[in-house]
């Protein structure tokens, strides 16, 4: 036992020790001077439009309102006669039927991005397939979907 204690107190003596020269030197290895910690900026990610697409629209909207006290407004021809509803931050949620037989159900968050163009590259080049290049929905804004690990994910520009 004496033994376990003197070589956990060598690691818990080491560990503090280097603790303490990363702390002392971390702002040189990390690139920061004078002391000062690097500060990495985070951009949040934003949810600009959810998209649910389901054989069973109408029980999906009334089962959503009633979950969470919120309102689908009528049919929206330029989003695929979708009812949408209001999120949280500026977002819209949006529940519609397949448009083609071939179409399965999905949810697809469409994730807001500065520059759609360049986002779809970046994408692309990290091994995503583009399944719809960007385009532009009149007074909605512009979506594309890329597909990465069988996944669907949307990108949106205002």
């Amino acid at each position: 036992m004496a033994r376990r204690i003197g070589t956990l107190s060598r690691r818990v003596a080491l560990g503090v020790l280097g603790a303490g020269v990363l702390a002392a030197y971390g702002g040189i290895i990390g690139g920061a001077r004078d002391g000062e910690r690097l500060k990495i900026e985070e951009k949040a990610m934003q949810v600009r439009f959810l998209e649910i697409v389901t054989p069973e629209m109408e029980a999906t909207c009334a089962a959503l309102e009633a979950v969470h006290g919120v309102t689908f407004g009528e049919l929206v021809a330029e989003l695929g006669n979708a009812r949408t509803a209001k999120l949280a931050g500026g977002g819209v949620i949006s529940v519609r039927a397949p448009m083609a037989e071939h179409e399965t159900p999905v949810v697809r968050p469409y994730v807001l991005v500065d520059d759609i163009e360049a986002a779809v590259k970046e994408a692309e080049a990290k091994g995503a397939m583009i399944a719809h290049p960007p385009l532009e929905i009149p007074g909605q804004g512009t979506f594309a979907i890329y597909i990465l690990g069988g996944i669907q994910h949307g990108l949106w520009e205002d």
